[in-house]
């Protein structure tokens, strides 16, 4: 299969590219290099002759056009997105221009595309929609988000991606296009820029920085390996039926505070601080972010069902110390992506 791949030198796409090309497919990287997209996250993977590199946008109806054309996809999947909830928040522009926009400019040509195939080619395309848990809104001290849930999107960012969620939804119902939708907790691992929770507390803390927590880090997330996300998007894509949705998490909810306490303490053991003293010294609280949701968890029950879908890293703490192992030995990388 040649699969174009969009946001693949990001965190998530990264991982998933390289999960495709250990099943032997092709795959076209599309990515716009933005801040959180950089080529240092396909390092290893360049010199393979299944891997074809395309900087672009997904908003760019022409340019999209001439990648269907040239390499007659039988599949795309969409990890292309602005995600960062605190820059949504004071920039939304960006994201309904990448989110939505660029959602339709893919789905549209995706349609267009596919109307040219044959009937066989027809039935084993598929668009692939990643998507996020923050769609469904926020939970309270019980229950899990799950397929079937309405949609209540509370900041920016996840009404952009909800409003690309029901793009999706109806490019498949109007036109028939088969697409597919995932939805996943938050994710953590190698290559994750440093602007989110888990990579900014480890390279805060490696240069004696304060680490903030909103509010009073009681607000709960779910958390999924990377890998483990990429390897049920892959089922999803593979597996999955037509205009149905799969939700992929971590079984792992824990608070902000206890995460960011878990990481001093396995920072503590393996390059304890120069002072001797401990890194959750550095903990602030700051003033906690506006329509800050308070608890994530999803339930992953379908997709176990449906398409064998399993974790590898089913201990949260254990996934933490490989990160951790792996920011600490990719200094230059975070270097990199810093710099630039």
């Amino acid at each position: 299969m040649t699969i174009l791949v969009t946001g693949a030198a990001g965190f998530i796409g990264s991982s998933f590219a390289r999960h495709l090309l250990a099943n032997k497919h092709k795959v076209v990287v599309l990515d716009k290099l933005t801040y959180a997209g950089h080529l240092e996250n396909l390092e290893g993977l360049v010199d393979n002759k299944n891997l074809f590199f395309e900087k672009g946008d997904i908003a760019d109806d022409n340019f999209v056009a001439a990648l269907f054309k040239n390499y007659q996809f039988d599949a795309v999947t969409n990890f292309a997105a602005e995600s960062h909830v605190d820059n949504s928040i004071h920039s939304p522009r960006e994201f309904i221009d990448t989110n939505i926009i660029g959602t339709f400019t893919l789905l549209d040509n995706s349609r267009k595309y596919w109307s040219t195939l044959t009937a066989e080619k027809k039935a084993d395309f598929r668009y692939l929609q990643v998507s996020t848990d923050e769609v469904y809104g926020t939970l309270g001290a019980t229950g899990k988000f799950h397929e079937g849930l309405p949609y209540e999107p509370n900041s920016p960012y996840s009404a952009s991606k909800a409003a690309a969620d029901h793009l999706v939804r109806a490019w498949h119902h109007t036109y028939g296009l088969p697409t597919v939708t995932t939805n996943c907790s938050n994710n953590y691992g190698p290559r994750q820029y440093p602007e989110k929770l888990i990579p900014v507390m480890i390279t805060n803390a490696l240069n004696e920085k304060n680490l903030p927590v909103y509010g009073n880090g009681g607000n709960i997330r779910d958390w999924i390996h990377v890998d483990d996300h990429a390897h049920g998007v892959y089922l999803a894509l593979t597996r999955g039926i037509p205009g149905q949705t799969y939700c992929f998490g971590g079984n792992s909810e824990r608070q902000n505070l206890d995460v960011v306490q878990a990481i001093c303490k396995t920072l503590d053991e393996i390059r304890p601080r120069a002072n001797g003293k401990s890194y959750a010294e550095l903990i602030t609280y700051v003033k906690d972010r506006a329509g800050h949701d308070w608890r994530y968890a999803i339930d992953d029950s379908k997709a176990q069902k449906e398409l064998g879908f399993e974790r590898t890293y089913k201990n949260f703490e254990d996934g933490l110390k490989a990160t951790v192992d792996w920011y600490l030995a990719n200094a230059d990388w975070c270097q990199k992506v810093l710099n630039k």
